[in-house]
């Protein structure tokens, strides 16, 4: 350490890109197997140092991680496949970090960060989408279990996961709010059915889920009982941060490809696609670097709603620009490359053809919360502007019409 950090206690980014170092000597990177490298750099605090001792991290400011990362990918070190088990690490681990007991800690933040277990996201229902508050899978106590029965819905992973974040109803007698409970749900347990959902693109990367008479022990209980509502909150304000403020680099995303398009082939310009190219790009630009400040200003705390301002506008600008690149690519843009029924580990946007952008970019204002609903969190939160009126806050979930 400095000598300032030494005597305040804090680890700073010089003793970060130490210990770095001495990870990368205890574990060569040429002659360790991948999944040994990501556990040892877990052990060692270097998995996301913000985290405490024990757990991944070693309670050091979140915005070292950048060192530790960059010290890393110069030495050629694996990474964790981010995308693969992005629901994890953006939302589950968050969420057991801040309301999980010392054994749910230390039991499923390692191999959740190494990648050993996938998990997804059991939220969404068919009766209950938009308003996720009105939700009814219902979840009774029996002994030191609960018994969940129900169905969800738009669940990514689902058919790779071994675990599941799962919000059910435990009294219908409360306000829709105030009646929910959160569950870590395995998805290998005798009653959890998952079947594929086929998109608009060919593909089945989500499914419906549908759980009947599943046992899920008290101990994989999140929370108090009843207290499901703020529990998700965490949860949801962390996956809109992690869709909507991906860290990419200048021209990353979407508009990589029409931008790179517009360069290789002069014969398809013209003036207005100029002009509207243009002032995507610029949008695209400042989308990022707001993306950018708002992953700084988690480092002073937690996610707050600017996240859902930021998803708002990945959506927006995902459909404004793939719509852009097929009206470029005239006839070329109505092509496509493979309808096949596929089941994928993750969403490729920038490895397939326009069409296939095109056609996916729409579920963008669906996942992750809805553009109307999130308009109405940023008009609140953000803006302080007054909150619509509601009749059903104070009545009885059982009671409401349905």
């Amino acid at each position: 350490m400095t000598d300032a950090a030494s005597r305040s206690g804090a680890i700073d980014a010089a003793e970060l890109r130490r210990r770095t170092q001495e990870l990368l000597a205890a574990h060569p990177v040429a002659g360790t197997d991948r999944v040994d490298f990501l556990k040892a750099r877990f052990d060692a605090g270097l998995a996301w140092v913000h985290y405490p001792q024990g757990l991944g991290g070693l309670g050091a400011p979140r915005s070292l991680q950048a060192v530790v990362d960059a010290e890393l990918e110069a030495a050629g070190a694996p990474d964790n496949d981010p995308r693969r088990i992005g629901i994890g690490l953006g939302m589950a681990a968050p969420t057991i970090l801040g309301f999980g007991t010392e054994e749910q800690k230390s039991r499923f933040l390692r191999p959740l960060w190494v990648g050993d277990e996938v998990w997804c996201q059991l939220f969404s229902e068919p009766g209950a989408g938009s308003d996720l508050a009105a939700l009814g899978t219902r979840a009774v106590r029996d002994g030191d279990s609960w018994v969940v029965n129900g169905q969800k819905v738009w669940t990514s992973s689902a058919h790779l996961a071994r675990w599941a974040i799962l919000i059910a109803r435990t009294d219908p007698d409360a306000p829709k709010h105030r009646g929910i409970t959160y569950f870590i749900c395995d998805m290998t347990d005798p009653g959890v059915e998952v079947r594929p959902l086929r998109q608009i693109t060919g593909e089945a990367e989500f499914n419906e889920v549908f759980l009947t008479d599943v046992r899920i022990p008290d101990a994989h209980r999140l929370g108090e009982v009843g207290d499901g509502w703020r529990v998700a909150q965490t949860t949801l304000m962390n996956e809109r941060v992690s869709i909507g403020g991906m860290r990419i680099p200048r021209e990353g995303g979407m508009i990589g490809p029409v931008s790179k398009a517009w360069r290789e082939r002069p014969d398809l310009r013209t003036h207005d696609l100029h002009q509207r190219l243009l002032t995507l790009w610029v949008e695209a630009e400042v989308a990022r670097l707001t993306g950018e400040r708002l992953r700084q200003q988690l480092v002073a705390g937690q996610p707050g709603p600017e996240g859902s301002g930021m998803k708002l506008a990945f959506a927006r600008l995902n459909q404004e620009i793939s719509g852009l690149e097929v009206e470029l690519l005239g006839e070329e843009g109505l092509l496509y490359e493979d309808w096949t029924m596929r089941r994928p580990e993750l969403v490729d946007f920038t490895g397939r053809d326009a069409g296939y952008r095109y056609l996916r970019s729409k579920g963008n204002s669906i996942e992750g919360g809805t553009s109307e609903v999130l308009l109405n969190i940023v008009a609140e939160r953000v803006l302080g502007l007054p909150s619509e009126p509601r009749t059903d806050k104070d009545v009885a979930w059982k009671d409401l019409a349905r």
